[in-house]
């Protein structure tokens, strides 16, 4: 498939207990039931694996992961963005290209990443399944930022809550089960697994955040909105959604004296992007810097190897920066 794109043929890591309450995957459950009852063992992922596997492309790594987790031994999953690269940044080959039209499925968020919408346009056609209306994208770009009068649009970011994580997950087991009915029970099956991890990640972040005395939350890259909100926040980006928008001096004293005057004590930045932004606001007002990580993509600066790893790194650093108990 080209230099660009890596693949992976993976098994789901999710072993937490059955939860019953899914949204939108009512249907599948109940198909789930009838394929259980009349095979008469368990319908887990992969318990047949004859057959060609699902041929999955994924514009970037959080979307790689859910198609991973929910189709299992069932799917073959490409990562359209190689790791350590910015999505917002990517340019694809003419071998990715191809290798879109040639992908049984082509997994992505629209308006995320120019080239791949460009190059979905024109190649993919009812195999591309564009998420967004599942990830609920109903935060505008300067919700949850104090300094909202710069930006325009849409926050994509939606997989910093896992909540909306999930309802993706829900949306990948039903498109799943259109190319592959045979198996519908073990992709809902999956989708369930993993709701169930997801939720208790929020559980997670909710308790370990709901005594932090530092509401104000800095960062070099405005791309936290949905965990702000989530998590009661108030996000103040440097620069904008994306790691190209330069803050002007004005912007930089603006956040500068923010910073001081509500006496916040860290400025994160991203393991994607040079902190020398965050570093800059840093020195001036004798704040510290610590890592928070968007998941855009994994890298082997990454604090962990998977979405759950590094999500809960993210809540170690925020605990410490947002001073809480």
């Amino acid at each position: 498939m080209g230099d660009v794109i890596q693949t992976m043929r993976l098994t789901p890591d999710v072993t937490s207990r059955r939860r019953t309450s899914v949204r939108r995957a009512g249907a599948l459950v109940a198909a789930a039931a009838l394929l259980v009852a009349g095979c008469g063992n368990d319908s887990s992922a992969g318990s047949d694996t004859s057959g060609d596997a699902i041929d999955v492309i994924a514009s970037f790594y959080p979307l790689q992961f859910v198609v991973q987790q929910v189709g299992g031994e069932l799917v073959q999953v490409s990562n359209l963005t190689p790791a350590g690269t910015e999505p917002h940044d990517l340019e694809l080959t003419p071998k990715d290209t191809a290798a879109l039209q040639d992908a049984r499925l082509v997994v992505y968020l629209a308006g995320f990443a120019p080239a791949v919408d460009e190059a979905v346009d024109s190649v993919a056609g009812g195999q591309a399944f564009d998420i967004s209306e599942a990830a609920r994208l109903d935060l505008s770009a300067g919700a949850g930022d104090e300094q909202a009068g710069d930006h325009d649009g849409v926050d994509p970011h939606f997989w910093l809550d896992p909540t909306r994580l999930a309802d993706v997950a829900d949306a990948v087991a039903e498109r799943l089960a259109e190319l592959n009915p045979e198996h519908a029970a073990d992709f809902t099956t999956n989708a369930i697994k993993l709701r169930s991890e997801l939720e208790r990640l929020d559980a997670e972040f909710t308790a370990g955040l709901e005594s932090c005395t530092d509401t104000h939350l800095v960062t070099s890259h405005t791309s936290f909105g949905y965990l702000a909100q989530r998590y009661g926040f108030e996000q103040l980006g440097i620069s904008g959604l994306t790691p190209e928008e330069e803050p002007s001096p004005a912007q930089l004293a603006e956040v500068a004296d923010f910073v001081s005057a509500n006496d916040v004590t860290t400025i994160y930045y991203e393991t994607l992007v040079d902190p020398a932004i965050a570093e800059t606001v840093a020195d001036e007002t004798g704040a510290t810097t610590a890592v928070l990580d968007p998941l855009e993509g994994l890298s082997d600066r990454s604090a962990g190897s998977n979405y759950f790893e590094v999500m809960r790194s993210n809540l170690t650093s925020l605990r410490s920066g947002q001073r809480c108990a």
